[in-house]
């Protein structure tokens, strides 16, 4: 969300550096965290189901493991609504806030909705996937801290159709962004094509 994993040529001396390792060539790999939300834990390699958190997540939203019938099943399967669905991890990892609210826009389902079609569930499917690659060409979404490998910012945030826009006309049918609290979750939405 926050935190960021950077290659430096000296000791970190940074407040928010959870954790560092000396690498070879005298090279540090420092983990920094403002926000505190990371983890770090050391598993032999394929043992990742012993981790909670990992353990209970659904496929990765970029390998081959998500597809549409299977996102539309794990969606089934909660009453909750779709947005805290997909924060939860549970049908699709990788899926944060932001572009959760650009594949709900792009697919019209309305951030209320509980429940959705299959038909809804292969549009969301096929949203998810077009924002997040997206968002992979553009570096990633940098509205506050976030840095890549690099120390660099994404630039995806000038892509944004429905994030943060509220007020703002809806960029398919001019409608004014709305936005609601949802589940703890502000989220905005377009009334017009994102019908309840």
């Amino acid at each position: 969300m926050t935190g960021s994993l950077t290659i430096t040529p000296d000791a970190p001396d940074d407040p928010y550096i959870r954790a560092w390792w000396q690498l070879d060539g005298n090279e540090f790999l420092a983990y920094r965290d403002i926000r505190r939300f990371g983890r770090i834990r050391c598993v032999s390699a394929g043992q990742y189901d012993t981790i909670p958190t990992l353990a209970f997540q659904g496929p990765d939203a970029l390998s081959a493991d998500f597809t549409s019938e299977g996102f539309y099943l794990a969606l089934r399967k909660s009453r909750r609504r779709i947005p805290t669905q997909l924060l939860s991890q549970k049908p699709v990892a990788g899926v944060g806030n932001i572009y959760s609210t650009e594949a709900l826009w792009m697919a019209g389902v309305h951030p209320a909705k509980r429940q959705i079609s299959r038909e809804a569930a292969t549009s969301l499917h096929a949203a998810l996937l077009e924002v997040l690659k997206a968002g992979l060409a553009n570096g990633g979404t940098t509205l506050r801290d976030y840095r890549n490998a690099d120390g660099g910012e994404g630039s995806h945030q000038n892509a944004l159709a429905c994030y943060g826009r509220s007020g703002q006309p809806c960029l398919r049918c001019q409608t004014p962004l709305q936005h609601r609290l949802y589940d703890a979750r502000t989220l905005t939405f377009c009334p017009q094509c994102q019908p309840r």
